[in-house]
This record gives structure tokens, sequence and C-alpha cells, in this order.
């Protein structure tokens, strides 16, 4: 399915009784996939109120925040979401946002520098 009717298909059960965290991830994810990663941001940001523990609706968000130009929030998405993921025990997606941390970081230095 290309993610134009996964767009329309879950966007039709907003609301619903399957509305939930899981759905506004899968529909974030489609969004992303679309090139349209401000709708991407809105989407995981619902599911993260929804569930603030969702360590992969963090590392989604910092990587539409990413996509939608905008490094500066995806590093404090990337942040939090590293402190959720380690504190559930998510050593994985603890891992993976401890690298996307340092790129962005290393990205807004004065003087980045490859090592």
């Amino acid at each position: 399915m290309d993610s134009t009717a996964q767009i329309t298909r879950l966007s039709a059960m907003l609301g619903g009784p399957h509305d939930g965290p899981l759905l506004r991830f899968g529909l974030g994810n489609a969004y992303l996939q679309a090139g349209q990663p401000a709708e991407a941001v809105a989407q995981y940001r619902d599911c993260l109120q929804r569930d603030s523990l969702f360590s992969a609706a963090w590392k989604q968000l910092g990587k539409a925040l990413v996509a939608d130009g905008r490094p500066d929030e995806a590093l404090g998405a990337y942040r939090q979401g590293h402190q959720v993921a380690i504190d559930k025990g998510d050593l994985q997606a603890a891992r993976e946002m401890a690298v996307f941390i340092r790129r962005l970081e290393k990205a807004r230095a004065p003087d980045a520098t490859s090592d």
C-alpha cells in the first residue's frame, strides 16, 4: 500500500475506537514516508501525549523534525527520548538516539570538522 492510501486509511480511523498511540504513530510514519514531515511531527506529538514512554515515537519525532528543517527541536526530542529509552531499558533505541544526538551536536558545533 502506498503512503497516500495508508494516510487515507489511517486518517479515517481517527476519533474512533482504535484511535490511540499506535494509530498516531503509524499515521506519523505514513506522513514521513510521503514526504510530509510537518504532518508527521503533529502525529508523533499526539502519540507522545497519549504515551510519553513510547521510545520509537521519540526517535521518529526527532527524524521528522530533522526532515522538517528543525534540528534544534529534533535534538531536544532525541534527548528526551534517549532518557525515556534508558529508563525503560530499551537499550537499542537509546543507542540509536545517542548516535543521532552526537550527529546533531557535531553539526551544530561552530567548527564542525570531521574526526
